[in-house]
């Protein structure tokens, strides 16, 4: 599998205030329009998880087809929780590879500025079965935690060492234009942040925002003819697992994003020794040590300890998160695998400024729907 990204667009992470849900998408959408050089597309595609719930509003691609003025295209939404990004992706891609489109926009929407944090947290259990945990008032925050003290016990770590993925994920943001927070913080910051849900501290966990991001997938015949700067998606993997992880033999072996993983590195060629630099969902900091050896990206146990090193860093061997990830960066979840994939397009094309990996040419962009219920995993590469 080939397939050609271009025209990669990010708006800021923010709370947008003055903008409706369709306004981000449409600004996103024409933007990407504009970056790479064309004017129409065959199909379109959207993502977003809670518009129907916050906005009472369905049907987002075809509104927003018309909101670009485009007429006669295929337009669909795509709704796979976290994953929802990647899963639209692979909706274009596999068009494009059909034969079905040419060249198919993929715009990743969210708009969560409109509720508290207590209500975000309460939409957050839509993606596991809500019988099960929303009606007896268990919250994402307390199964993350569990999971928190289970890893500190079994690979006997400290909490300050997981912790640090939150530090590392600012630091990225810091110079990242489009992040919603932008700013480093110090690990006794993170620590005297108020529990959520002890061991886990509020400034471990991601915050409500709106953002929106947008990319093309062409055909390569007619990639080849565009200008604009460009990269390949070279394997795409998906895998589900028991919605609850205490449902699973081992709560802390997030099998989901190990199966995706191996799928996209498969489809692409490709080992693990080969990737560059990694882009992954860290919904909470205990989310990164957990996916990255998920992926085998770090051994057991050993991850909390590498990101102490620099191992993780910009400047380290395998540089993560590399805008910040969802703690840094932002995490508006219909859209942030699609922020992620941008972000690995801006490496690979040479295009990342002060965030730049030295010799990026293999990527991952791995993505997850609650606590593992369901991954996407993508491998992106430079042209040549």
């Amino acid at each position: 599998m080939r397939a050609f990204l271009l025209g990669g667009v990010l708006t800021k992470v923010d709370e947008h205030w003055d903008k409706t849900l369709p306004n981000l998408m449409a600004e996103a959408g024409l933007k990407s329009l504009e970056a790479a050089g064309l004017s129409t597309v065959d199909a379109v595609y959207t993502a977003n998880v809670y518009g129907e719930v916050l906005q009472e509003q369905a049907n987002l691609a075809s509104i927003l087809a018309e909101e670009l003025g485009l007429k006669g295209v295929m337009a669909s939404r795509v709704e796979a929780g976290g994953v929802s990004g990647l899963s639209a992706i692979q909706s274009a891609v596999a068009s494009v590879n059909a034969g079905l489109a040419k060249a198919a926009l993929v715009v990743g929407a969210e708009k969560l500025s409109d509720v508290t944090t207590e209500e975000m947290t309460s939409l957050a259990t839509m993606e596991e079965r809500v019988e099960y945990v929303g009606m007896l008032g268990v919250s994402q925050l307390a199964e993350a935690a569990l999971l928190y003290k289970e890893y500190m016990k079994r690979h006997m770590v400290k909490q300050e060492d997981v912790a640090y993925f939150t530090v590392l994920s600012h630091e990225h943001a810091s110079t990242a234009a489009h992040a919603q927070y932008p700013f480093k913080v110090s690990l006794e910051s993170v620590l005297k942040s108020p529990y959520v849900a002890e061991p886990l501290h509020r400034l471990e966990t991601t915050a409500p925002a709106d953002g929106a991001a947008a990319l093309i997938v062409a055909s390569e015949e007619l990639a080849r003819r565009l200008d604009a700067p460009k990269c390949l998606l070279t394997g795409l993997g998906f895998a589900n697992d028991l919605i609850t992880p205490f449902d699973r033999e081992d709560p802390l072996e997030m099998r989901s994003i190990t199966y995706a993983g191996l799928r996209a590195l498969e489809m692409a060629g490709r080992k693990r020794t080969d990737v560059d630099f990694a882009e992954i969902h860290d919904t909470y900091s205990i989310m990164a040590p957990l996916t990255l050896e998920a992926l085998g990206l770090a051994e057991r146990g050993t991850a909390c300890i590498l990101a102490r090193k620099g191992y993780f860093s910009l400047s380290g061997e395998l540089p993560v998160n590399t805008f910040g990830g969802l703690k840094g960066r932002g995490n508006p979840v219909g859209a942030s695998s699609i922020y992620a994939v941008v972000e690995s397009m801006l490496q690979l094309t040479k295009n990342a400024g002060k965030n730049q990996v030295d010799g990026a040419e293999v990527g991952l962009v791995q993505s997850m729907a609650g606590l593992g219920a369901f991954a996407g995993v993508a491998v992106l590469e430079a042209v040549r």
